[in-house]
């Protein structure tokens, strides 16, 4: 089975689903979304799409209206799960801020409630936010089963990745993917992932093609294949990884099987 293990909910869902199957991909797992730069058809529009991801990236962020955002994106989420089970799996957001008893229930409530594989896409605005992350790794002692989904490009800094570095030592027990492989950050990722047993490496949004490549060599049973779609194409990410590795049984691995060995799902 070929799952694209980092989607964001795409509108309208059959131009999503539509592209899944020009890839050749059976199923995908969606993040929610706040931002919708496939909507735009001019650069303003684009502009104006994207303001709203970089605000989300740089931690200017209301906690309140965050919660009611993150309530909002998992019941559109949820709809899209119901309605297409045989195309998707989901991930949900967690808000940063909590206590860990909030958090746990949350936790609950949005995630374990609605058999969300996962938690995330966690997009830490500076360091402080990246420290912040340490009472989501307590409540997920209690669910070792849901992986922590972790933006780590800009605004990330090197010094946030080696928070979360530490962060996914100290808690052994919980399975850390790192979004992006690090961005700039990627040969210390590349290497932490390969000596850490619970971090694992998302292909996506790669500034070249070469760190893909360094990833499969390195790390083969920790990358997982993805598009971050909307802003990358399933099929294209699909193609770097067949033309960038040769053995059948590691592309077969990257493209479906180390994610649902992950998530102790049937293939």
């Amino acid at each position: 089975m070929i799952i694209d293990s980092h989607e964001h909910l795409i509108l309208p869902i059959e131009m999503q689903i539509k592209k899944l199957e020009e890839a050749g991909v059976d199923k995908a797992i969606l993040f929610t979304t706040t931002p919708h730069p496939e909507k735009a058809n001019t650069m303003q529009e684009f502009k104006n799409e994207m303001s709203v991801l970089f605000k989300v990236l740089s931690g200017e962020k209301n906690h309140k209206n965050d919660m009611k955002r993150m309530e909002n994106n998992i019941n559109d989420l949820m709809k899209v799960l119901k309605k297409y089970p045989d195309k998707f799996y989901g991930f949900g957001p967690v808000p940063l801020g909590l206590n860990l008893d909030e958090t746990i229930s949350w936790i609950e409530k949005y995630i374990v409630s609605n058999n969300l594989k996962g938690v995330g896409e966690f997009t830490p605005g500076n360091d402080e936010q990246v420290k912040q992350l340490e009472t989501i790794f307590q409540a997920l002692k209690n669910y070792s089963y849901l992986p922590i989904w972790i933006h780590t490009f800009y605004p990330v800094t090197s010094n946030g990745i080696n928070i979360l570095m530490e962060l996914t030592k100290k808690y052994p027990k919980v399975s850390v993917i790192f979004g992006h492989i690090g961005g700039y950050n990627w040969m210390n990722v590349i290497d932490f992932v390969k000596e850490t047993p619970n971090a694992y490496l998302d292909l996506s949004a790669s500034f070249s093609s070469l760190v893909v490549k360094m990833a499969i060599t390195e790390v083969p049973n920790k990358c997982l294949y993805s598009s971050d779609a909307p802003y990358g194409e399933p099929l294209l990410n699909k193609q770097m990884i067949e033309y960038l590795c040769k053995d059948k049984e590691i592309i077969d691995n990257i493209l479906g099987e180390n994610i649902l060995k992950l998530l102790n799902l049937n293939s």
